[in-house]
């Protein structure tokens, strides 16, 4: 059945709120339109299931799913940004690529060729659910496009150790494969949120060495959000700039749904935050991954990782030439470097 949408600007949006309820409709993200819907979409939401890469806790696979289920109360304009990111550009969701459960190589290769897709035809794409180890095809998809990418990682991990088991390809090591494979540029990556117990200091010698610059969840504590924002910022520069998010940079009391949680992280006013201050980056690509839904509690989690998607949108819409900085929410709003 179809249902009356938002059409701004020529572009097709969300199902109309005011007509049909939230509850009610196709559970696309934030009730965008399908891409077969839509002539040409300038951003796609591309579901990743799949979390055969994961050393702890499964249920990643199911991460698609349930965030586009807590996107249905996101509404067109973002004031936190003053922008109308579904009236900026055309978005749709274009489902899910299905990857091999059972041949990590195989769902890697077939990940890649996927996002590929997207990147050649100059559409900007924003994956969600899975595990980790996806950072590296969507990477590589990237870089075929743009060259050595800068990178912003949040996590409460770093995600740069050797092997597994033996094995090269899992959630906790995408970014030493990554700059093994010069598919990142180490003037221009960073870790976000870390923190938690290590294997040894060898592990900071290693990631220091990949060229990592590293922002703790204590330090965006002590420092606050605009001095790591600055940091970042400079960080990237006006590289290509990708971030890969694993949902469990959050604080276990706001996204209890992932595999492998570590207590102390950032809050989720934190995180929108500091995604907010990267308006005027580079930003091609974007993924939002360790969304496991059998751990969740009443949505936290996915109503975060719907939120940092929709930030990336608003970003994506704002534009690399959109001033640093954020507008007032209403009239008392604090702007990035000034208070109003």
């Amino acid at each position: 059945m179809d249902h009356p949408r938002v059409e701004t600007n020529g572009r097709i949006g969300p199902v109309n709120a005011a007509l049909t309820p939230r509850y009610a409709g196709l559970g696309t993200f934030a009730r965008l339109p399908r891409i077969e819907d839509v002539s040409k979409a300038d951003v796609a939401v591309v579901g990743m299931p799949w979390d055969s890469g994961v050393s702890y806790r499964p249920g990643a696979r199911f991460g698609a799913t349930h965030v586009r289920e807590s996107s249905r109360l996101l509404r067109p304009f973002n004031p936190a940004q003053s922008v109308s990111p579904f009236a900026e550009l055309q978005v749709a969701d274009a489902g899910d690529v299905a990857l091999n459960p059972f041949n990590i190589d195989e769902a890697l290769k077939t990940a890649e060729e996927a996002a590929a897709q997207f990147v050649s035809d100059d559409t900007s794409l924003i994956t969600i659910g899975g595990d980790h180890t996806l950072a590296l095809p969507l990477l590589r998809a990237h870089a075929k496009k743009h060259g050595p990418v800068a990178l912003l990682h949040f996590d409460a991990h770093l995600d740069t150790w050797d092997t597994y088991f033996g094995a090269e390809y899992t959630h906790g090591t995408p970014f030493r494969r990554a700059f093994e494979e010069g598919i990142i540029d180490s003037s221009g990556v960073c870790h976000v949120g870390t923190r938690g117990p290590l294997y040894g200091t060898q592990d900071l010698e290693d990631d220091a060495r990949f060229g990592f610059g590293v922002v703790t969840s204590n330090d965006v504590m002590r420092m606050g959000v605009d001095e790591v924002v600055g940091f970042l910022r400079e960080r990237v520069g006006d590289r290509p700039l990708y971030v890969s998010l694993d949902i469990d940079v959050l604080d276990p009391a706001h996204a209890p749904g992932t595999g492998t949680p570590e207590p102390g992280g950032l809050t989720s006013r934190e995180l929108l935050e500091i995604l907010r201050g990267l308006r005027g980056t580079n930003l091609i690509g974007a993924d939002v991954v360790e969304v496991a839904p059998p751990y969740d509690h009443a949505e936290l989690t996915g109503l975060a990782a719907a939120n940092v998607v929709y930030e990336y949108m608003s970003l994506l819409a704002l534009g690399k030439d959109a001033p640093a900085g954020g507008p007032a929410y209403g009239e008392s709003n604090t702007t990035y470097g000034e208070s109003k």
